[in-house]
């Protein structure tokens, strides 16, 4: 899977298996999901999965019910800047750095890659 990501510095696209990192044409990113949560920095939905960035402490809430439901999650994470899911996946942007959810949000891994101040995020297929 491939997260393009667009930054203050142009746009990148990161192998997320690989973390190559390589220039890339800008995006538009999809549209936000309208949250009626307090604090909401960015959102990305996919089927009834719902991810929202928050300005608190974790700086992450998940909902697998289109909503209806919600858990904190990213505890340890820097606050954050943007946000991209599809299906399990989930890859969360802070100021230059990436992190990815295989599996919904439990567990986080930060890739080695740093970005400059990154804006948006979308995913593609490889």
């Amino acid at each position: 899977m491939i997260a393009q990501i667009s930054t203050v510095a142009g746009t990148f696209a990161v192998d997320l298996e690989t973390d190559e990192v390589t220039p890339a044409d800008p995006f538009e990113p999809p549209p936000a999901p309208e949250l009626n949560l307090p604090r909401v920095v960015a959102a990305a939905a996919a089927g009834s999965t719902v991810v929202a960035v928050v300005d608190t402490k974790p700086p992450l809430v998940v909902s697998h019910d289109a909503g209806a439901t919600w858990r904190e999650s990213g505890r340890g994470l820097p606050p954050g800047r943007a946000v991209a899911v599809d299906a399990d996946t989930i890859v969360y942007g802070a100021r230059n750095r990436l992190y990815v959810s295989r599996d919904g949000g439990v567990f986080w891994t930060a890739l080695a890659v740093e970005l400059p101040e990154i804006a948006a995020i979308a995913l593609r297929e490889s």
